[in-house]
């Protein structure tokens, strides 16, 4: 595809990071809108926003070392040589979203009403930021099978391997089902049925297609789970595993915040 997205001499502009940038711009000016509604200045944005990139950063971070600590912990100059590669989704969401709730606290904001206006903003950023992985190679397939058409990686800057074999083409479907994801959201948000609605089905429904698409990630070891022997190595990977426990933690705190609002 294209890593590099523009070069005028010397300067080059990155793909994934010019579609990272545009993500948080439409996510910045969503939020801004609807803290502005709640009387929160264009400065609360802003602290928001630095809160959230910590969070997206650290905990992307902490959980890619843990996919492999022993090797990571022993080539850590390598680790903050390559830093704006190899981030983790799941560790950026589960890190993110505790230091969001404690900002909203502070704020004195309902939380579950801001963490849906969370959940479109994130998905802006993650569905877009998808885009930036397809064109930079990185979250891509494994090598197509059975004659299944997939993308072709040939440029050397490009992070897929292996070059020149058709992929799976896991970052448009990753995109797509996000982004549509967005796209619920929105048409749902003025008849949602209680707050945080919204928040738990972005959770819930990419949990889903997640699970699925793991199967065909190609693009590095994610480890598996093995509970002691019980499982065979392979059919369970880390990230399947921490689908499952967000698609049944939405389900029931789901329900929990349906039954709330039925009573009220």
């Amino acid at each position: 595809m294209h890593p590099i997205l523009v070069e005028i001499g010397g300067l080059k502009l990155y793909s994934y990071g010019f579609m990272i940038m545009l993500g948080l711009v439409l996510a910045f000016l969503y939020m801004r809108a609807q803290l502005k509604k709640v009387n929160l200045t264009a400065e609360d944005t802003s602290e928001l926003f630095l809160i959230a990139i910590v969070g997206v950063v650290l905990g992307g971070k902490i959980f890619y070392i843990l996919e492999d600590p022993k090797y990571h912990l022993s080539h850590m100059k390598e680790f903050f040589a390559s830093f704006g590669q190899g981030f983790v989704f799941y560790g950026s969401f589960l890190c993110t979203i505790p230091l969001l709730v404690w900002w909203f606290k502070r704020k004195k904001l309902n939380v579950w009403e801001q963490m849906d206006n969370v959940g479109i903003a994130g998905a802006l950023v993650h569905g877009i930021g998808k885009i930036g992985c397809l064109m930079a190679g990185c979250c891509h397939g494994l090598v197509c099978q059975n004659g299944d058409k997939g993308i072709v990686y040939s440029q050397e800057l490009a992070v897929a391997s292996p070059k020149g074999m058709a992929l799976y083409p896991t970052q448009i479907w990753d995109s797509c089902m996000i982004l549509g994801i967005v796209v619920i959201m929105l048409l749902t948000k003025k008849s949602k049925l209680f707050h945080g609605q919204l928040f738990l089905t972005y959770g819930f429904v990419y949990a889903i297609g997640r699970f699925i698409t793991e199967k065909y990630r190609g693009d590095e070891s994610r480890g598996f789970m093995r509970f002691g022997g019980l499982l065979p190595d392979g059919l369970l990977s880390h990230s399947q595993f921490i689908a499952i426990l967000i698609f049944l933690l939405c389900i029931v705190i789901g329900i929990i915040r349906y039954r709330k609002a039925k009573i009220r």
